[in-house]
């Protein structure tokens, strides 16, 4: 009886760790969510929820921009958005860290001259002390023709 008990006992306890994994992976998805779609609106007061103060946002070209430049680039129309469809996304959650990585496919109308992209990108989040992920690291990358 006391094995049949502890089996059930770790098992509540191992679906209650899967459980928690998956709200937090929810909670990442949805971050990343907001994210896109703040890009795509280019407001700032949304811009500037998304990224960390220390956030270091790497383009596929080598340029890197901090967390100001970031939203400063959208907002002025350096980097525009018409569409920003994010596929094949996976999120690897450790603890207050996640890792997230996806294919990027956009219409751009950067600086006003029309453009297309498909990139790879790796994105690292951290939980803030208030719980909300932010974004910590952005690297893009040229995918292989």
């Amino acid at each position: 009886m006391k094995k049949l008990l502890g089996a059930a006992l770790f098992s509540l306890l191992l679906s209650g760790t899967c459980f928690a994994q998956s709200a937090e992976t929810k909670a990442v998805t949805d971050a990343v969510e907001s994210m896109r779609q703040a890009m795509v609106s280019a407001k700032k007061a949304e811009l500037e929820k998304v990224g960390s103060p220390a956030l270091s946002y790497g383009h596929s070209s080598g340029r890197i921009e901090n967390n100001a430049e970031f939203v400063d680039a959208i907002v002025t129309g350096k980097s525009t958005f018409v569409t920003l469809d994010l596929k094949d996304q996976t999120v690897q959650v450790d603890g207050d860290v996640a890792i997230i990585r996806h294919i990027m496919e956009a219409k751009t109308n950067d600086s006003g001259k029309p453009g297309e992209v498909r990139i790879g990108v790796m994105l690292v989040m951290k939980k803030d002390k208030a719980g909300e992920w932010k974004l910590l690291a952005r690297q893009a990358y040229k995918l292989p023709q």
